[in-house]
């Protein structure tokens, strides 16, 4: 399954539909994947945390499919989405979170420690606000190397309330550095609503500009108008490295971390009338629409290509559940010098 590479120039003319395809795909495998992981976890045989990120898989696979051989991403906890978009396997992240041998981390990460180093690099970290400074250093080094990369820092409107989103938007102004910053604001910080965290007339967006830094926000849900927005930035960035923010409103399904809905457990702070409202909003609908709607393909062909990533997702995850696990000899492996 394609998943990265895409350019501009690429959307136009006979290679549009395959694209679009790959575009496509990569959404439902994300979507198909969290809904498994949901499904599963009440067995209690995945023995780690799991932030879900279901609801906002289009801001990852709308900046990974424009990324490049040699960039990089840097994810927080909630970090799935990125990690698939990027490159990584279903297999790789189910076994990691069924503490697999097989897993990307080698079982030792979980949920918020995923990594792989294909085509695009990725880290995930779980200290609030890390890949925002990890990227900017990434960037630096890419810049100190005269390469033509890109190093993208996912994070949540939370991240914000963290000093060293500050500093490191100030260091990559200063510096010129190519690194993006994309900022999923989805409006709550694990409980605390957004408007609790927020004064008024307070833009995330006009904080990033008072250190220099170009700063766009944009419908998160809307996979083509995400994708067109980080194609632009992306073009003027390999051209004449400097950072730019990308604010994109989303909004998570299920509860903060595990993987239920949080009306279904008594929370009140989320109803169920707004996750209602947002699911209608939803970006794989939003893109299927615009995919049939715009004669992109068939209603037949859509079914069928909603068919196979399911039959692929469901194959890797039923391997990665019976993968292998860690020999009890093994536990101090790659620990380091103490």
């Amino acid at each position: 399954m394609q998943k990265i590479g895409f350019s501009v120039d690429s959307l136009v003319g006979s290679g549009v539909k395959k694209n679009w395809k790959a575009i496509y795909e990569s959404l439902l495998e994300i979507r198909f994947t969290e809904e498994m992981i949901a499904e599963n976890y009440k067995d209690q045989q995945m023995r780690t945390a799991i932030h879900l990120g279901t609801g906002q898989e289009g801001i990852a696979t709308s900046v990974c499919a424009n990324l490049q051989v040699g960039d990089s991403v840097f994810s927080h906890h909630r970090s799935h989405n990125h990690f698939l978009a990027s490159g990584g396997s279903v297999f790789r992240l189910i076994a990691e979170l069924y503490g697999s041998q097989e897993g990307c981390s080698k079982g030792r990460g979980g949920s918020v420690h995923l990594s792989h180093n294909q085509d695009i690099f990725f880290v995930s970290t779980a200290i609030l606000g890390e890949s925002v400074s990890l990227a900017v250093g990434r960037a630096l080094a890419y810049k100190m190397e005269k390469r033509n990369n890109i190093a993208v820092a996912f994070f949540g409107d939370a991240a914000w309330e963290e000093g060293v989103i500050y500093e490191s938007l100030n260091f990559a102004a200063i510096h010129s550095l190519p690194v993006l910053f994309v900022c999923e604001n989805n409006m709550y910080s694990t409980e605390s609503t957004f408007s609790s965290r927020k004064a008024p007339n307070s833009e995330f967006t006009d904080r990033a500009r008072s250190f220099g830094v170009e700063a766009i926000k944009g419908d998160g849900n809307n996979v083509r108008d995400v994708f067109n927005l980080v194609a632009e930035s992306l073009v003027k960035m390999r051209e004449n490295p400097f950072p730019i923010l990308i604010e994109l409103d989303t909004y998570r399904w299920r509860e903060h971390v595990g993987p239920n809905f949080d009306h279904d457990v008594g929370r009140t702070f989320r109803s169920k009338s707004e996750l209602e409202q947002w699911q209608k909003k939803d970006p794989v609908k939003i893109l299927r629409d615009i995919l049939i709607g715009e004669n992109y393909f068939s209603d037949f062909e859509i079914k069928e290509i909603e068919r196979k990533v399911l039959e692929d997702v469901s194959e890797q995850f039923l391997r990665a559940k019976h993968s292998l696990k860690p020999e009890v000899t093994s536990l101090f492996e790659n620990a380091g010098e103490v």
